[in-house]
Parts: structure tokens; sequence; C-alpha cells
């Protein structure tokens, strides 16, 4: 294996043509790749960004065996999962070409090969920034008792607490709270489909969210309920929810993420008929070590 055998693009056509099979070959692993190069299918380049989208493919005897792409908003590289050699082969051929990316997330084998790599070779530190765990749907086995109320789908009414609830998740989780009404169509929760729980009196206490299927896989994200109603078992009923609405409109592979250090939400999910599958791991380089090219 050589560090040409990776082959770059920033046309997203000639990368779906070449790699779109094996991206659908396992939706359950390539959940985020799937539905992130979907919405840049559908949405067309960003004309505002100076910076292209860069796709890449390990390419041996014809057949893909691994993916990487990297955003402009973010240039950090998401990867399938590859192999220490893979992981090595590469770095070499990204620090090569100047390359600069800003972290990697992978599942947690493949980060840390590619952050070991990536070090090596442009001596820029890694720093673990996120944890998730991976999760698909088994047996989907309801909670009981089951709380009171039912599922409702949101209407052009519930805009704003939608925005809110979901500013307040992405608080939880560490990311930015900066969403509105004006800039709602271009966050990550815009495309998403929404399911509320509410009480019989018609109360919204819970939200989940889902995307579209792809590949047969829909992924569960994100999961909501304000911290003074937890613990009344609304998060397990509206997760039980947009599960069962994903496997009647035919998904094979319905997923989601936790926060492995959260003992509670992750024995929940178990007990709704999640499987843990893989963990995932970010990391970031340290702003004080050198990059490549420097």
């Amino acid at each position: 294996m050589r560090p040409d055998d990776w082959h770059l693009t920033e046309d997203l056509d000639e990368f779906l043509a070449r790699a779109g099979d094996f991206l659908r070959s396992r939706p359950t692993l390539h959940n985020t790749p799937l539905t992130t190069i979907e919405k840049l299918r559908r949405r067309g380049a960003d004309a505002s960004s100076a910076e292209a989208t860069v796709f890449g493919r390990l390419e041996l005897g014809g057949e893909v065996r691994a993916v990487f792409y990297r955003l402009p908003s973010r240039r950090r590289l998401t990867l399938t999962p590859l192999t220490p050699e893979e992981a090595e082969t590469l770095a070499v051929h990204l620090a090569g070409l100047g390359h600069t990316p800003s972290g990697v997330t992978a599942d947690h084998d493949t980060a840390t090969a590619f952050a070991e790599a990536w070090q090596r070779h442009t001596g820029a530190a890694p720093v673990c920034d996120w944890r998730g765990r991976l999760h698909r749907l088994g047996t989907l086995t309801p909670p009981e008792p089951r709380p009171e109320g039912r599922g409702r789908i949101p209407d052009a009414r519930d805009q704003e607490q939608l925005i809110r609830w979901c500013n307040e998740f992405a608080a939880d989780v560490g990311e930015a709270p900066t969403m509105d009404a004006a800039s709602w169509a271009g966050t990550r929760f815009a495309d998403k489909h929404f399911t509320f729980w509410e009480t019989p009196e018609g109360t919204p206490v819970s939200m989940a969210g889902s995307t579209s299927m792809i590949a047969g896989m829909v992924r569960v994200d994100p999961v909501y309920t304000p911290a003074h109603l937890r613990g009344r078992g609304y998060a397990g009923a509206v997760t039980v929810q947009v599960s069962r609405a994903a496997l009647d409109a035919g998904a094979t592979d319905v997923v989601l993420f936790t926060n492995p250090a959260n003992l509670t939400s992750n024995a929940l999910y178990q007990r709704l008929g999640y499987v843990p599958v893989s963990d995932f791991t970010g990391y970031d380089w340290s702003p004080t070590a050198p990059k490549a090219g420097h």
C-alpha cells in the first residue's frame, strides 16, 4: 500500500461515482458520512466559502476500501474505519500535499491511529475533545410504564420552541447555542424531522429528531428533555416514537450516538433495544504544536 493509493477530489459527483457503493455498504458505521454527503449533494457547493470540501478515497485493485472528507466550515477530517497502515499512508499523503486539517473524527481506533501518525509526521499533538458511542437498534422495546401523552409532529407554531430546545440541547453537549429564526436554515438541525412528546393537556415536554433515510439508515438525533422535566420517561417515549416511525418507513438500520460518560442515557437506550456498536473519538491538534507545511 502506498500513500498515492489515496485519491483526492473536490468534485462530489466524481467522488460518489467511485465511493457511493462503498458508503452504502455499511450504513451503520458510515451513518455520518452518508448523511453529511447527502446534505452536500442536495444543497450543492457553498458559494460563500472560499474553500471547497475535500473528499478522499483509498482504492486498491479497483476497490474502494475507505474514504474521508473535510468540510470547509471546520476543516476537520471525518474518516471511515482504517487499519493503522491505512491511517499512516493517509497522514503521509496529506502532510506531503501540505494539507492542514484542524483535527479528526472517526471510530476510536481509527481516529487514534491517524492522530498518532499525524503527530509523527507533523509534530501536531492530538487533544481529545469529543467521545461518542454509536448504537444500532435491535428489537424495539417500549418502556413500561409508558408516560401519559402522545407524540406529535411540530408545525410552524412550534418553531420558536423547537429553536429554543435545539439551543438548549446544543449547550448541553458543548456546542454553541446561537440559533435563531434567521440562522435556523443553515444549522445542522434544520433538515431533521422532529417529533414532540406532549402531555394529555397538549404541553410539549420532550423532543426527538431524525435524519432522512439513506441506504436504509435513519439516525435519531437529537433527543432532548428540559432539565426540570427529566426522569419521567418522556425521552424514552419520544425516542420509541421516532424509532418506530423509521422502522415503519422501511429503515433497516436505526442508529444513534450517546455520550459514553452519561450512564443514564446509555442505560435508557439499551433498555429501548439499542445495542452498542463502536466508540468514536474526536481529536483536535494542540494550538501550540507545529502544523504540516510550517
